[in-house]
């Protein structure tokens, strides 16, 4: 009975040993050597899966930020205005070539103004006026005509002026163009493109019709004068207007 005591003893140690030995890795949760802190695997596991979800809705939520952030700064450079104006500028030269035109001699450009002048001066020649006012009238026609060409060398004058201060304001307003910031300032500086070849049509307008009422001038003094020289041709060929028809002689005789 001695003999069996121990072997007994030994098994019954071997079985209280193995559930010992297990214990940390089946038990849930287990509990550490020291302290009592528990530590559960799946539920830090499920802790780190949290923290990662919740770090990648706040990196979305940066990136959204961005990108607002972006569509704000695109939406204020759109929204920036041309920091360059050429307006004044141009209607300066506007101005100018109208004081030129508002400054023609003797006839205006107005139509009230041009009636009178051709009912007065380039009408038909009336056969009661007297050779003193036939020759003021033709005068008068002839100044018209020197006016109206000195007018339209000074329009010329003018709008040769003008080419300068376009070229200049052409060029500033292509680099303002090429270096807009943001679609409004592309679309003022382009505004301002036409501005300015408005402008230049404005100053051809100008210049055409000057040169046009110049050769109109010159026109109705050429008729004016042709119809004078037939009133005056008839009033020499009258009868009783003091001249008298004679045999002329060239040479004596016997020389």
């Amino acid at each position: 009975m001695k003999l069996r005591t121990p072997r007994r003893v030994r098994l019954l140690a071997a079985l209280l040993v193995v559930p010992v030995a297990l214990t940390p890795m089946l038990a849930t949760p287990a509990y550490a050597q020291f302290g009592g802190i528990v530590f559960d695997p799946s539920n830090y596991a499920q802790n780190v899966l949290t923290a990662a979800r919740s770090l990648q809705q706040i990196t979305n939520q940066i990136t959204s930020l961005q990108n607002q952030a972006q569509s704000l700064i695109n939406q204020a450079r759109n929204l920036a205005s041309l920091p360059y104006s050429a307006i004044q500028q141009l209607q300066q030269s506007v101005q100018r070539t109208q004081s030129l035109l508002s400054q023609a001699q003797n006839i205006a450009y107005d139509v009230q103004s041009i009636d009178r002048a051709f009912q007065l001066k380039y009408g038909s020649t009336a056969m009661s006026a007297s050779d003193t006012q036939l020759i003021a009238d033709a005068r008068a026609r002839w100044q018209n005509t020197v006016g109206g060409l000195q007018d339209a060398m000074r329009v010329q004058a003018g709008v040769v002026d003008n080419i300068d201060t376009n070229r200049t304001q052409m060029s500033a307003l292509i680099g303002q163009s090429q270096g807009a910031t943001g679609a409004l300032q592309a679309a003022q500086a382009g505004n301002q493109l036409l501005a300015l070849q408005a402008q230049q049509l404005a100053d051809l307008t100008a210049l055409i019709a000057a040169n046009g009422r110049a050769q109109a001038l010159q026109s109705a003094e050429q008729a004016a004068a042709a119809a004078q020289g037939q009133e005056q041709r008839r009033r020499f060929l009258t009868p009783g207007s003091g001249y008298q028809p004679g045999n002329a002689k060239m040479f004596q005789p016997g020389n």
